[in-house]
């Protein structure tokens, strides 16, 4: 492997066909090489389900090009490394064998590059027989139980999986222990402007400024408001004002109807009960009461909670109520 300094850590983790030919000029063939390589493959002892925990030379291990996280921030890293020349890497990788006697991380990544960085040769390893759709399930949902993904990796992996393997919003949601209101808020952020979505994964514009301007169409009145809020110039609550009064222009802002509290807490409770964002504008008297979808499941979902009120003659109260059954 070849490793280079000055170049940031991606330097060293390429493999590149030269280290291949640096290895034939030793003089060993193919298979002499694999031979070698499953030598260097030593059982170290069982987890509690039976796992054989291996342990594996780590130039044999190469990085799933298809895994979620893209983005391994440098001094996060090399704090792991400096663990891990002290303690050792103390969950083992999970990898898949492959047909040229390599190993391929399901997942482990960080840990891997980490072992890499503290000058290891070994790290132990669990070898799992997936398919590739179990290998992106396997690889979104170790990262999202971490939350090593930023918003955008994770919806864009969500969403790898629903196109691909045809997974829905509520099986995702199940697989990783979220909500599935959750799920759909996430994948939402994938209709941004591009260099919007650029500053959410750089950490430079908060997921809840990010959510605010979902709704606004025009790229440039978008990224005008995300420059506004980056690195939490404005609250989201700002934000989130200044997008409802860009979206509605005819409101007027400076004659607000004073609404009852008996109001506010209606429209929270419909919020609670349809898992959305419910807004109203007027008063007692005379109004409207937005509730906003963001996906056709959205929409079928509020759609099937009303026939329910309808049919049941439920109060909002009741409906909650089941919600809580049902989680």
């Amino acid at each position: 492997m070849k490793r280079g300094l000055g170049r940031g850590l991606d330097s060293l983790f390429a493999f590149t066909e030269d280290d291949d030919e640096q290895v034939n000029e030793v003089g060993n063939t193919k298979e002499e090489i694999e031979t070698s390589r499953e030598k260097e493959v030593r059982v170290i002892k069982e987890d509690s389900l039976g796992n054989r925990i291996l342990e594996l030379d780590l130039n044999c291990i190469f990085p799933n090009e298809n895994q979620p996280r893209k983005n391994f921030e440098e001094t996060p890293l090399l704090e792991l490394a400096n663990s891990i020349k002290v303690h050792g890497v103390i969950q083992p990788i999970i990898v898949s064998k492959e047909k040229d006697g390599r190993y391929m991380i399901i997942a482990g990544e960080r840990r891997w590059r980490a072992s890499i960085l503290a000058q290891k040769n070994t790290i132990p390893a669990i070898i799992k027989d997936y398919t590739e759709k179990q290998i992106a399930e396997v690889s979104l949902i170790e990262n999202l139980q971490r939350e090593d993904l930023n918003p955008i990796e994770a919806a864009r992996a969500m969403k790898k999986l629903m196109e691909e393997y045809h997974f829905t919003q509520e099986q995702i949601a199940d697989k990783i222990g979220k909500s599935r209101p959750v799920v759909a808020n996430l994948m939402r952020l994938l209709n941004l402007y591009p260099e919007v979505m650029k500053m959410v994964e750089n950490n430079e514009l908060s997921v809840g400024h990010a959510k605010c301007l979902v709704v606004v169409d025009d790229t440039q009145t978008q990224l005008k408001f995300a420059n506004m809020a980056k690195n939490n110039k404005i609250t989201v609550r700002v934000l989130e004002k200044m997008v409802r009064n860009y979206l509605n222009p005819k409101a007027k802002n400076n004659d607000k109807e004073s609404q009852s509290i008996e109001l506010k807490e209606m429209v929270n409770e419909m919020s609670r009960v349809f898992s959305t964002k419910v807004s109203v504008l007027g008063n007692d008297n005379k109004g409207r009461i937005y509730i906003d979808y963001y996906t056709k499941d959205d929409l079928n979902r509020i759609y099937e909670m009303l026939n329910i009120i309808k049919e049941k003659q439920l109060t909002l109260k009741d409906l909650q109520n089941i919600n809580k059954i049902k989680k």
